[in-house]
């Protein structure tokens, strides 16, 4: 994943000022579970086909088809619930949700409404500033997406008229909703909860989580109130964000426009909107529906859900390492800080590269950092995964033990980095053909530690009067005389030992 929470939770704006009012948010996040076949049909459920390839009768809705469960997407969304803490239902329904949408050639889109499979669960986030905040989770439930459609533009136009292009590659692709409780304050909080809910949502491998690609999307539900007051305010439905933070900017701008209409007097109207990224702001989309506007009523072609205890416990069971238990271990274990410990352990890729390095000799704290830090720089600038790039574990491992051995300087370290993510070639050929061996005897750098002290008699007449600080630029000579091979460390320890004697 190229977007990642190490990166987002540094950016954007100051946080709104809160005093007298507060934000009530909910969030509904909509995850495409990563099934081989949809969910009720034999159609391929892949991303990127050509438009309308994955598609059968069943999935397009013609008369006289029958839908069939997908039980690897029903054993998904169970693993999900478990995984948010919720109550497995002993019974639970499919329901025709009725509308008539282009995107959904059957004209009515299978869902559940009032008996979900998952209900009653809770997510625990922690914040930046070492807080927790335990969000309900109302619902998990099971339904299909639908197509996309795709409109013409300005140019894009048949007999002068616009139109608009249907792919129902999609339309059937298993899809659950994750529904929250409004107990998220701020867009902060908020952004702190879908971070966490991906990295869980990728942890069991139940979806690919790329936002990019519509794989995880969220709808906002945002009202705001004085604060302290037990009534809640106007709700406004901000759909379709696709990026962790376009949610966080989404909800700043929505949160600041209902403060400052309460403050004017002016009246907010229950809606849905849009968030136009470019401009920064929400835009009307349409007043809101109710549930009763969809004509719920039970799919008469598949029977209710019932598992057994033993299925779901075998299931329970079968839940991998979830990223706070994985954060909780990586500080515990390998004495990573907060901040490292939520940079690796969020992501499941990042974590077994960091575990394998620690594996095969790296110091954790140093392969830490060089992670998120330089190597995250790289892979950021060049818009790639860490699993597409050059840079292995053993890379890493590689480098950090030369480095903490003193064999090549930090610089160096950078430019083999650098290299080894161009090329894949080995650490230890890139140190002998670039020249980066640092040189660390005491014998073959005393005589030009001597040479550089009688070169610049003012610096070190400087140093024995009480002016430490000019052993730096002492040390830059001996560096510049080495072309950079002397160990730094080692002829800072000459030096001193040359003046001071």
């Amino acid at each position: 994943m190229v977007e990642r929470a190490v990166t987002e939770i540094a950016t954007d704006a100051t946080p709104t000022a809160r005093t007298d009012y507060e934000a009530v948010i909910g969030l509904e996040c909509h995850v495409e579970l990563a099934t081989a076949t949809k969910m009720f049909c034999s159609c391929p459920n892949r991303f990127g086909a050509p438009p309308n390839t994955n598609v059968c009768p069943v999935c397009l809705g013609h008369p006289g088809t029958l839908p069939v469960p997908n039980q690897t997407a029903i054993e998904y969304i169970l693993k999900i619930g478990l995984a948010l803490d919720c109550r497995v239902a002993p019974r639970s329904v499919f329901h025709r949700k009725n509308y008539f949408y282009p995107d959904m050639p059957k004209n009515f889109q299978i869902s559940q409404y009032d008996m979900p499979i998952c209900v009653e669960g809770h997510l625990d986030v922690e914040l930046p500033d070492g807080s927790t905040r335990r969000v309900g989770i109302t619902r998990v439930h099971m339904e299909e997406a639908t197509g996309k459609t795709i409109h013409g533009g300005a140019s894009g136009r048949i007999s002068g008229a616009a139109y608009a292009l249907e792919d129902f590659n999609r339309a059937g692709v298993p899809l659950v909703e994750v529904v929250s409780e409004p107990d998220i304050r701020t867009p902060e909080e908020a952004r702190a909860y879908l971070i966490e809910l991906r990295a869980i949502l990728e942890a069991l491998g139940v979806s690919d989580v790329r936002m990019e690609e519509g794989s995880l999307r969220c709808d906002a539900n945002i009202s705001v109130r004085p604060r302290g007051a037990g009534e809640y305010g106007t709700k406004i439905e901000i759909k379709n964000l696709n990026s962790i933070r376009s949610l966080y900017r989404a909800l700043q701008y929505e949160e600041r426009r209902q403060i400052e209409a309460l403050r004017a007097g002016d009246p907010l109207i229950q809606e849905t909107r849009h968030w136009d990224e470019n401009r920064g702001v929400t835009t009307h989309g349409r007043s809101k529906e109710y549930a009763f506007d969809y004509r719920y009523f039970p799919e008469p072609d598949l029977t209710p859900l019932e598992p057994d205890a033993e299925w779901v416990e075998r299931l329970r069971s079968e839940l991998p390492e979830l990223p706070a238990a994985r954060r909780r271990r990586f500080r515990d274990r390998y004495g990573l800080d907060v901040r490292q410990a939520a940079a690796i352990a969020g992501d499941g890729a990042w974590a077994r590269f960091f575990e394998e390095a620690v594996t095969l000799g790296a110091e954790p704290k140093a392969a830490a950092n060089w992670l998120i830090g330089d190597l995250a720089g790289l892979l950021n600038e060049a818009k790639v995964d860490l699993s597409a790039s050059r840079v292995g574990p053993s890379h890493l491992a590689d480098l950090v033990k030369l480095l903490e051995a003193g064999t090549i300087s930090s610089a160096g370290a950078k430019t083999v980095l650098a290299e080894v993510f161009e090329g894949g070639d080995d650490v230890a050929a890139i140190v002998e053909r670039r020249g980066l061996r640092q040189v660390s005897d005491s014998t073959a750098l005393e005589g030009i530690v001597r040479e550089v002290i009688a070169q610049n008699p003012q610096l070190a007449d400087q140093f024995r009067a009480g002016k430490d600080g000019v052993i730096n630029a002492l040390v830059g000579q001996v560096m510049k005389q080495t072309k950079g091979s002397a160990n730094p460390a080692v002829v800072q320890r000459l030096l001193r030992s040359v003046l001071e004697t």
